[in-house]
Order: structure tokens, then C-alpha cells, then sequence
């Protein structure tokens, strides 16, 4: 099998094709060949049935005066048999004697009627007292009882010939009218000549109509073979044609256009990423290799020293949490992150984080409040929880200035847990809420800067969110201050 599946679509639609057409041509065959012949044979017993009833009907009320002559016997079936049809008809119809015009009639019938009919007469003894023109000498031969003045159809035999036999008898005569079986055999052996002749021309006409119909279904697929080689990671805007877009080809077709879009979309955020991590790395080593060499470079006194130092720790600090967010997402990427779940009290957590909070915004003179504790208990990753909490507290006391509010709450909305920060900052313009999710993406880079942040913090709060199955989102007016809500189901 493996060489046929080593073969290409078109030729393996063909043979298909070619396949279910033999097949059903092989059946449609078939089943006409048994029906016909089963029609012909019934068709054949009904009219051998009312043709012997309608001779019957035609002697039984003369049966007094159809006794045989020896005109009607020898003189008369010989005299048909060597002259044509219609002379022995208007030569038995000028007959004389009653009993010769009951056989010209019966004559007449026979020679009307527009299959090869055998017919003959029995007395009660089972003498022949007549037989139509062309049983010559042979007599029909039928071995099974025949019933009192009730018609039956048997295969009976004229020498070596079975022929078809309808019999009926009554007190004086037995009546018998054949059909040679040959004659059915010869209208079947026809039609399986005409199936002999036309099933391989059907079939060889089905190899090149499927040929040609899976060649024009398939022309779309080659035309997305070639397009789809000119694309490669510099040109993935190029998009492949789309003729049909509700056929399957032309699902195809868009199917692959969105994959490159994706795909376009992902080397753009993955070449956005490198150049931002690249950055931000860099920004901490310039500090320290500027603060560094200005050390080196002329005598400096112990305090000195220790202050480039110290700046030189923070720097390193800075890049040691930028480095570390960035193996959290990348786990996340993979699927390669395992979290511990267990049940976490979210009023505890909150309350905990509500006390750090307060020492994170003392120096910057910003009230922090605790508006609303639901007592409220879900499963999760409470490490990651916190971190996720934190995060966006921290956010909130970075961009609040000097005196403002930053306020907790924990609520329940809708089967989930709410938690909301908010703070008075400076807030977020409409146009960039978007985006501010994404990885090292800040409003004011110069501002983040400054205030040490990386850019990475509300992208690990999403995931965190997505990791427990919620949701983060965030309401916000420039200079007014902004409110991010995370909901996390409960159940």
C-alpha cells in the first residue's frame, strides 16, 4: 500500500474515482441484468396465463365439435408447413366443417400473436389432437399434475429445448401454450453484451473525465504551492489568492493567509522584544561600565567608591529582576511553568500586601487604603497571586505623585473574586490602554525609566490572571488615575 500512498492527490482521485464508477456501474449491471431477466419471465408467465385462458374460453363452449379430422391433423399441419403464413390462413378459413373453423381460429392466433407461441391440445386420454404449425412433430412435455380448470406455469421441455409452458385442463381437453426459454436467455445474453461493450468505454471515459476534473480542483492547491514558496520570514505580508473562500481550497487558501499574519505579528513582536531586551540589558551595563571607568580614571576617596559601587549593585539588581521576569514569561510561553495550588484566603493576602504597600509608599507621602474585604477563598499559586497583586500596586505608587491615594479592594462579581487597584496617578490615554499589556511596553519610556521600571510587570500580571483561569482590566482617564480589576473564579 505504501507505494499508492506514495502517489500524488490527482492520480489518487482518479483511481477513486475510476473505482466507485466501475462499481457502480458493476452493480447497476448486475442488478438490471437479475431484473430483467425476473421481468421478462413474469412477463412471459402472465401472457402464456391469459393466452391459454382465452383458448380455454375460445373451445371449452365447442367442445362437441372439435373433434379432429384428418384434414385438421395431417392435411392441414402440412399444408401450413409448407406454405406461407397468410395463404394457409385464407385457405383454413374457406374450410369446410365447424371444427376446421375452431382450428383456423386458433391458427389465426397463433400466427397474430408476436412471440414464437407453441400450442397443443391433449383429449382426457392424453391423445394430441392438435398442435400449432410450428411444433412440427415434437410435442410439448410437461410432467407435472395439472389442476382442474386452474391455469399453472411449469418449465416443461420440446426435445431438448425448455420451454415455458402454461397449462390449464377441463373435463374433455388439456390446453397447453409454450414459449421457448431460449429466446429469454438470447434478450439477456444482449443486454450483457451491450454491459460487456459499454462498462470499459464507461470506465475508460471516467479515468480521463477524473483526470481532468482532479487536475481543475487541484489547480487552486498548486497556485498556493507556488506562492506559498515565495514567502519566507522577510516577506511574510505577501498573502496567497483567494478565488472562492467558502470552498474547501479556498478555506485553505485563508487559512494559510491568517497563519502568515500570525506568523508576520509574532517575528514582529519577537524582533520588538529582542531590540527592547537588548535595551533595556544594556542601559544598566552603560551606567556601570560609565560609572566604572570614571572610578578607574582618577583617585577617589573610600565614600566615593562605595557610592559607585552601590550604583553599580542597583544596576545589577535592576537587571537580575529584568532577567528573572524574563524566565517566568518565557516558561509561560512553553507551558513549562508548574504551579503549586492550594487554597489561598484572598483577604489574608490582601491584608498582608495592604501592610508592605504602606511601607513601599511612605516615601512618596501616598495614602494607601483598604476599602472593601470580602472574606473570600480561592484555588491558586499563592507565590504567583501575590506577585500579580503586587505588581499592580507597585505600578499604582510609581505613577501617583507625591500625595495621592492608592486604594485596595476585594469583592465578588458574577461567581468570581474582584480585586481592584486603584490609584490618582497621571493615567493612561485611551489609545495606548491596549497596548500597555504588552512585553517592555510604557507610556512615557523616559518616565519608566526613571521610576526603574522594565516594562515587564502587567504583562506577568495577565498571565498570572490567565493561570487561574481570570481576567485583568483596566479603566483609566489621563490625570485623573486609573482602576485595574482582576477577576479570578471562585469555584
Amino acid at each position: 500500500m505504501r507505494p499508492f500512498f506514495r502517489m500524488s492527490i490527482r492520480a489518487r482521485l482518479t483511481f477513486w474515482y475510476t473505482l466507485v464508477v466501475l462499481g457502480t456501474l458493476l452493480l447497476f449491471g448486475g442488478v438490471s441484468y437479475y431484473y430483467t431477466g425476473r421481468t421478462l419471465s413474469e412477463n412471459l408467465d402472465l401472457s402464456l396465463q391469459n393466452q391459454v385462458r382465452w383458448v380455454k374460453e375460445f373451445i371449452g363452449p365447442q367442445a362437441a365439435r372439435v373433434k379432429p379430422s384428418k384434414r385438421s391433423i395431417d392435411a392441414i399441419m402440412r399444408n401450413r408447413a409448407t406454405q406461407p403464413r397468410t395463404a394457409a390462413v385464407e385457405r383454413d378459413t374457406t374450410a369446410e366443417g365447424e371444427a376446421d373453423e375452431i382450428w383456423n381460429a386458433i391458427y389465426r392466433h397463433n400466427l397474430q400473436s408476436r412471440k414464437r407461441t407453441y400450442i397443443q391440445f391433449l383429449d382426457s386420454r392424453g391423445a394430441i389432437i392438435y398442435r400449432s404449425y410450428n411444433l412440427t412433430s415434437d410435442s410439448l412435455v410437461v410432467r407435472d399434475s395439472i389442476p382442474l380448470n386452474t391455469p399453472v406455469v411449469v418449465t416443461g421441455r420440446m426435445s431438448e429445448e425448455p420451454v415455458r409452458v402454461a397449462a390449464i385442463r377441463d373435463a374433455n381437453f388439456t390446453y397447453l401454450v409454450g414459449y421457448p426459454l431460449a429466446e429469454l436467455r438470447d434478450l439477456q445474453d444482449n443486454l450483457y453484451l451491450t454491459f460487456l461493450i459499454l462498462i470499459p468505454i464507461a470506465v475508460l471515459i471516467s479515468v480521463i473525465g477524473g483526470y481532468m476534473l482532479a487536475k481543475n480542483a487541484l489547480r487552486p492547491v498548486d497556485d498556493i504551492v507556488t506562492q506559498a514558496r515565495k514567502i519566507s520570514a522577510e516577506n511574510l505580508d505577501l498573502t496567497i489568492p483567494v478565488r472562492n473562500p467558502r470552498d474547501e481550497i479556498g478555506r485553505l487558501g485563508t487559512t494559510i493567509n491568517e497563519m502568515t499574519t500570525r506568523l508576520h505579528e509574532s517575528f514582529a513582536q519577537v524582533r520588538q522584544f529582542s531590540a527592547d531586551a537588548s535595551h533595556e540589558l544594556r542601559t544598566p551595563l552603560t551606567i556601570m561600565r560609565g560609572e566604572i571607568e570614571l572610578a578607574l580614571r582618577n583617585p577617589k576617596t573610600q565614600e566615593e567608591y562605595r557610592g559607585v559601587l552601590e550604583s553599580a549593585l542597583e544596576e545589577i539588581m535592576r537587571m537580575t529582576a529584568i532577567i528573572d521576569n524574563l524566565l517566568v514569561l518565557a516558561k509561560a510561553d512553553q507551558g513549562s511553568y508548574h504551579a503549586d495550588f492550594s487554597e489561598v484566603n484572598l483577604r489574608e493576602l490582601l491584608q498582608e500586601l495592604y501592610e508592605d504597600s504602606e511601607v513601599l509608599a511612605e516615601r512618596k507621602n501616598i495614602h494607601v487604603a483598604l476599602r472593601e474585604t470580602a472574606g473570600l477563598t480561592i484555588v491558586g499559586d499563592r507565590l504567583r497571586l501575590r506577585q500579580l497583586i503586587l505588581n499592580l500596586i507597585d505600578n499604582a505608587i510609581k505613577y501617583t505623585p507625591q500625595g495621592g491615594t492608592v486604594t485596595l479592594a476585594l469583592g465578588q462579581d458574577n461567581g468570581s473574586a474582584r480585586i481592584e487597584v486603584s490609584d490618582t496617578g497621571i493615567g493612561i490615554p485611551p489609545e495606548e490602554q491596549a497596548k500597555i499589556f504588552d512585553r517592555f511596553y510604557r507610556v512615557d519610556k523616559a518616565r519608566s525609566r526613571e521610576l526603574g521600571g522594565s516594562g515587564l510587570g502587567l504583562s506577568i500580571a495577565k498571565w498570572i490572571a490567565e493561570l487561574h483561569r481570570g481576567t485583568i482590566a483596566v479603566k483609566s482617564n489621563p490625570r485623573e488615575g486609573s482602576t485595574f480589576t482582576v477577576f479570578l473564579p471562585l469555584n
